[in-house]
């Protein structure tokens, strides 16, 4: 298995207001470059969910666009084309400041709120960043997984989450949760990646049915620090690769803009909880 730095390149995008770490070099402030590959990253998911059936038309913005809150306060790894389209993208929000279950983005899950497995489900997260605390690295959530039809069928569906893995590593280790689609396969693939079932006391928390979504997920846990054996220098080779990717900031972290992000609340713009789909 050989993958490239070049092709399709790499690009970043960092939350609004964050530090982002000295070990990325390739640093840019450019508003509408960010701008611009945000709503291609938007689109591109809009359109990988609506032909998958997960999201319907009035999902979207008028633009084509599956535009949530929680995109601008999220690290975004973006695959590139030869001409600069985003081919490729997958999320991750960083929630190591969160006090408890009801600040994270999860508790959109419809399981969350299940009044037969809801309380169990709940607890079993609380003790996921409770462990990741006492681990010291951070605690977050990783969504928003999507190819464009003519990479599926490439190394890129893994590609994009093995550099993810390279991402949480650069920003100094993390563990936390993704939400999946059993339909296409995506939980089995994560899974083979190094994903595991959320377990609690020692078990695994069965797929729920999603009715926002009209198929069975699964929560799955992961800890950047262990990726399948496998996979492990190829984690490595794509990290190395995003310290010198274009890490492009919409404004500086002192700007009037990290102020008008600070304290909002991250439900979504008009929609559930994004799911993560492989678009396989």
């Amino acid at each position: 298995m050989i993958f490239s730095c070049s092709q399709p390149q790499f690009a970043v995008l960092p939350p609004a207001c964050a530090t982002v770490p000295g070990n990325f070099r390739n640093v840019e402030i450019n508003g509408r470059k960010h701008e611009d590959l945000m709503t291609q990253m938007q689109r591109l998911r809009g359109h990988v969910y609506l032909q998958d059936g997960a999201i319907s038309n009035k999902d979207l913005t008028s633009d084509g666009r599956h535009r949530l809150r929680v995109d601008e306060t999220s690290w975004h790894v973006l695959s590139l084309d030869q001409s600069g389209k985003v081919v490729a993208c997958l999320r991750y929000l960083d929630e190591g400041g969160a006090v408890s279950f009801r600040d994270l983005w999860v508790r959109h899950a419809s399981v969350a709120s299940s009044p037969v497995t809801g309380a169990r489900f709940r607890r079993t997260v609380e003790q996921a960043m409770k462990r990741a605390r006492q681990w010291d690295i951070g605690f977050g959530e990783v969504g928003g997984w999507a190819v464009a039809a003519e990479r599926r069928l490439t190394l890129e569906p893994l590609r994009i989450i093995l550099a993810t893995y390279g991402l949480l590593e650069l920003l100094g280790s993390a563990s936390g949760v993704a939400t999946a689609t059993v339909r296409h396969g995506s939980s089995t693939i994560l899974r083979k990646i190094g994903l595991t079932a959320l377990q609690s006391d020692g078990e695994e928390l069965a797929p729920y049915y999603d009715p926002a979504y009209g198929c069975e997920m699964e929560v799955l846990q992961f800890d950047s620090r262990f990726p399948n054996p496998k996979y492990r220098d190829k984690v490595k080779e794509l990290s190395s690769c995003l310290t010198t990717a274009p890490v492009i900031c919409r404004e500086t972290r002192t700007t009037s803009f990290c102020d008008r992000w600070r304290g909002l609340d991250l439900a979504p713009v008009n929609l559930p909880m994004t799911p993560v789909l492989a678009g396989v």
